[in-house]
């Protein structure tokens, strides 16, 4: 592999990873912050991918962001008051909605499972255009990608520092001190899903419209690339303020298409990158738990040996 391939590959992850990061960040929102693990994420993804795609494919690529974005709301929206106000549980509460989302998504993209965006306008192609003729002319992807990622680690930065960011925090850590402190925990978890879910249906949406097509299926398998990328996030950079934290979450995403791309460069068959997910996702989980016991393990093994040389004499 020479080096311009190699450059290639990073540059490829990279882009992705930045893209999926937002993902990411909506989960350290609701995961790491509100304690909800939202299953929605999948459909929600999708969601995003398939409004910005049929907005864009109408004639307004700079409305499809925000619709997209919307439509997370929407999302999130429908899973906390299935948590909230129905009593459902949030692990139930988000394969309920993922599952209603997967016919949405085909409404949405009016019948089909597939939308074209190869002679549409989009966000990328709009920013192309705009730095033709600069030092970063076809870096596009990366820019966009970047801008996003920025706004959205800037945004996540001020908002949980506020006092509805602090009170979503705190939702987080113990919902019957939140309610004893006159806070309704069921309003702030329908805030911090809204955000989150947005955050999710902006980055399908940006990755829909950086492939130039929008297929019903492009979330499948979100959840689990996100979480996988929040462990090693949090492993990296899990200790530090909000900032520290975000970063990352964003480092921890790069890392894990890198992986991907990698695997994919040794021709490593389609079916099998779901087991390399999973494989990542128990390493990530395992690691600082493992690394916290390796001193008693090391002990037992250097035991073991010398008993073992003993014996042998």
């Amino acid at each position: 592999m020479d080096l311009s391939s190699v450059l290639g590959l990073g540059q490829t992850a990279l882009e992705l990873g930045l893209i999926c990061s937002l993902t990411v960040l909506a989960l350290f929102l609701s995961y790491s912050m509100l304690n909800v693990c939202d299953l929605s994420t999948d459909g929600c993804f999708t969601l995003g991918a398939a409004v910005g795609a049929v907005v864009a494919v109408s004639g307004h690529p700079l409305l499809s962001i925000p619709a997209a974005m919307l439509a997370g709301v929407c999302s999130g929206f429908v899973t906390a008051l299935l948590q909230t106000k129905l009593g459902i549980n949030s692990l139930l509460a988000g394969i309920i909605v993922n599952t209603a989302l997967y016919s949405v998504n085909i409404a949405v993209m009016g019948g089909s499972s597939l939308v074209n965006m190869n002679k549409t306008e989009t966000i990328f192609t709009m920013v192309r255009d705009l730095l033709e003729g600069t030092p970063l002319a076809g870096q596009s992807k990366l820019v966009v990608a970047v801008l996003a990622v920025a706004l959205v680690v800037a945004f996540l930065t001020f908002f949980l520092n506020t006092r509805l960011g602090l009170s979503i925090r705190a939702t987080g850590d113990n919902q019957d001190m939140v309610r004893a402190s006159s806070i309704n925990p069921a309003f702030t978890t329908i805030v911090g899903l809204c955000i989150a879910n947005a955050f999710t249906a902006l980055s399908g949406c940006l990755l829909g419209q950086s492939q130039k097509s929008m297929e019903v299926n492009l979330g499948q398998g979100m959840v689990t690339i996100a979480l996988a990328s929040l462990l090693i996030g949090s492993t990296i950079l899990g200790r530090g303020g909000i900032l520290i934290r975000a970063i990352g979450m964003v480092v921890g995403s790069f890392l894990f298409r890198l992986v991907y791309a990698v695997a994919l460069r040794l021709d490593m068959p389609s079916f099998m990158l779901r087991l390399v997910s999973s494989v990542i996702v128990v390493l990530a989980i395992s690691g600082p738990y493992l690394r916290e016991q390796w001193p008693t393990i090391s002990r037992r093994l250097h035991y073991k040996k010398q008993t073992a040389v003993k014996g042998g004499d």
